[in-house]
């Protein structure tokens, strides 16, 4: 992880930009944004860009530049970095493509690196840096933003989408916007937490194609959380195609997406499903930061909009926590005494445009204190109507956010009926304006899963892996595969591996019936007819055992499990970025069937399992479900915890492990199969 000084080339006082047309856009952009520092436009024919006196060559310059943008060829380019480099300058912004991205670029990708040395460089392959608060503006194209007193950072690897973020209308203020391209030298990450030495900056967007190295996140998080700016992210490649995409696009590793969901909620980094709830959540976050939790108020003239609050809210698991009786009293002194108070709140129309009553109704609702505070307004079109009988809502809302020093959020139902003026004029009063009701329920979960993993503190660093042992993978049989775990603390039924019949009944005899015997060393035993499960005595195991040899060398004979509860599957793969993945999930047949499975990255504490559990489906029949008998949680949590145990003791060598089913029982929690596949050496190898 690059420990570089960004400071010069993101807030710059002198510029130089080299390059011919989109260069040229550079010194316009900088120019349409005021930028009050010194630009220097190189070329070797021109006298002067945009009005600007133009230098020669890099040499000519006045100065050494705090930051350069570099607008020319990929071969060019090698030797403008080189010069700037030796020169002292900031960093530069390398525009070219032709590196890390295509076939024949890793040996100039390497060129760059050498070139640039300990000099930031941006890119290659990408627009560049929008600095709304001072003006600098290293971009060769049209944006949509405007200077700004503070705002939230946009970061992304695609500079179309930068492009398009920028020319947003809902009210966002941007900071910066800044690019990444092949992220050569400095990755996404880096460049995010640079941004975090200016103070001016309340919330980070992410947009990812790549995570890369997950270090240089996890140092952006920690950084984060101790200066208490939020971050949330839109991360890519949940389908092939995406992925496909992706590689071919940056050459960047993306990850799994369940690796990736794992590893970002892990740090408390919430991701958003599109660019809509990503532009709605930083808005919230640049208002009011990280939620302290999930109680919400919902108000409106209408009780149809409060019922579609509360139906959208439901997936998000957030609260509409119940007015008391002295509050409901106080609330109603406000109202007409048709209305029901209620949260969500219908105020009705009788109030509407009375400004003093829907002040004091509004403050009233709001004195309990809620988490977030939200207000349906939905503004009519000007063109046609008139927002006349709004003003008093308006500044209802305003006076009584004021009053009470709550939370809040004012949410139209369309982004078209929140118009941008009406943004900036709620903005000003502290008051988040958020468009769209699902995507203001988005960002309200987003907020606060944010909060909470500020209450949970920091969390220690996934498992660093190095490379595996040379030689091939060998499938462990179950006797190994259980034993190894066993020394873990994975409880399991008796069990023993024989190699007769007679060995078979006197293992049967010894534990006690039933039993389950097994046919040793073969794959998905259950679809190859290697397991007779349910054998009551002798003379059951010694038929069972003759048909099981036909297919083995060796049987294991295994106490069965008789007053299991419920099934579960616990899991570890291998991911390229992550490392080791733990899966726990609903078992045997059902784990394919409910698609029901939660993914963490080790190390795991007790609580991140217990967590996961809650989170899964099946965890209704652990609770004990229509009046069955609640399952051993705490043998559940012992049982996953032994399975991360092993695979952190082997994750250099692990390839696959597989607990399946770990049958959870009223006292204890067995499993019942268990499957490793390790790299070995050579050495180990019969």
């Amino acid at each position: 992880m690059t420990s570089l000084n960004l400071s010069r080339l993101l807030r710059p006082k002198s510029i130089a930009v080299f390059g011919g047309a989109w260069a040229a856009n550079v010194v316009e952009q900088l120019l349409k944004a005021g930028f009050e520092g010194e630009i220097w436009p190189v070329h070797p024919k021109r006298e002067a860009v945009h009005g600007i006196k133009a230098y020669p060559s890099l040499d000519a310059l006045p100065a050494v530049p705090d930051a350069a943008w570099i607008g020319v060829n990929r071969d060019a380019t090698l030797d403008l970095v080189r010069g700037l480099r030796e020169r002292g300058a900031g960093g530069a912004v390398c525009f070219a493509s032709g590196f890390g991205e295509t076939e024949d670029g890793a040996d100039r990708n390497t060129a760059l690196l050498d070139a640039a040395a300990d000099m930031p460089i941006i890119g290659p392959n990408c627009y560049g840096a929008l600095n709304y608060l001072d003006g600098a503006t290293l971009w060769p194209d049209q944006h949509g933003g405007a200077r700004v007193e503070n705002g939230v950072a946009i970061l992304t690897q695609s500079s179309n989408i930068a492009i398009n973020l920028s020319m947003q209308g809902r009210g966002l203020p941007i900071a910066y916007m800044l690019t990444a391209g092949n992220q050569a030298q400095i990755g996404l990450a880096q460049m995010a937490e640079a941004l975090l030495d200016d103070d001016r900056v309340t919330a980070i967007g992410l947009h990812i194609e790549g995570v890369g190295d997950p270090a240089a996140f996890e140092a952006l998080t920690a950084r984060a959380r101790a200066k208490r700016v939020p971050i949330v992210a839109i991360k890519v490649g949940a389908s092939e195609q995406a992925q496909i995409a992706t590689i071919s696009h940056t050459a960047s590793l993306a990850g799994s997406d369940a690796g990736s969901r794992a590893f970002f909620k892990r740090l408390g980094i919430p991701l958003l499903p599109g660019i809509p709830s990503f532009v709605e959540t930083l808005k919230l976050l640049h208002v009011h930061g990280a939620l302290p939790g999930r109680d919400i108020l919902s108000m409106s003239c209408s009780g149809g909009e409060a019922s579609l609050v509360a139906d959208t809210a439901i997936p998000f698991d957030l609260k509409f926590r119940a007015y008391e009786a002295a509050e409901k009293a106080s609330i109603a002194e406000t109202l007409n005494p048709l209305v029901t108070v209620a949260n969500p709140l219908d105020y009705h129309t009788f109030i509407w445009n009375d400004e003093s009553a829907l002040t004091d109704t509004f403050s009233a609702a709001m004195a309990p204190g809620f988490d977030l505070s939200m207000l349906i307004l939905d503004f009519p079109r000007e063109d046609r109507c008139s927002h006349e009988t709004w003003e008093p809502a308006v500044c209802g809302i305003i006076a009584a956010s004021a009053r009470v020093n709550a939370r809040t959020a004012i949410v139209a139902s369309l982004t078209e009926l929140l118009p941008e003026d009406r943004c900036a004029q709620f903005m000003a009063a502290g008051i988040a304006p958020l468009c769209g009701i699902e995507d203001a329920m988005i960002a309200a979960d987003a907020a606060a899963q944010i909060g909470e993993a500020w209450a949970r503190g920091d969390v220690p660093p996934i498992l660093r892996i190095g490379d595996h042992e040379d030689g091939p993978s060998r499938t462990w049989t179950e006797w190994e595969s259980k034993t190894a775990l066993g020394e873990f603390g994975l409880d399991t039924p008796d069990f023993w591996e024989v190699e007769d019949t007679g060995a078979a009944e006197s293992a049967a005899n010894k534990f006690g019936y039933p039993v389950v015997l097994k046919a040793s060393g073969i794959a998905h035993k259950t679809e190859m007819g290697g397991v007779i499960l349910n054998l009551k005595d002798q003379h059951e195991v010694c038929n069972a055992a003759v048909e099981l040899f036909i297919h083995s060398e060796s049987v294991l004979v295994e106490k069965m499990i008789v007053d299991g509860l419920v099934e579960l599957i616990i899991g570890v793969t291998r991911d390229p970025v992550y490392g080791p993945m733990l899966i726990l999930g609903a078992g045997g047949v059902m784990a394919e069937l409910l698609d029901d499975t939660a993914t963490m990255l080790l190390p795991v504490t007790d609580e991140d399992i217990r967590a996961a559990i809650s989170g899964l489906k099946v965890s209704k029949l652990i609770e004990g479900y229509r009046g069955k008998p609640v399952a051993d949680l705490d043998a559940i949590v012992k049982a996953v915890q032994a399975v991360a145990y092993f695979a952190e003791a082997h994750a250099d060598r692990l390839e696959e492990l597989d607990v399946n089913p770990l049958i959870a029982c009223e006292k204890g929690a067995f499993a019942a199969d268990a499957l490793i596949r390790m790299r070995e050496p050579e050495k180990d190898l019969p």
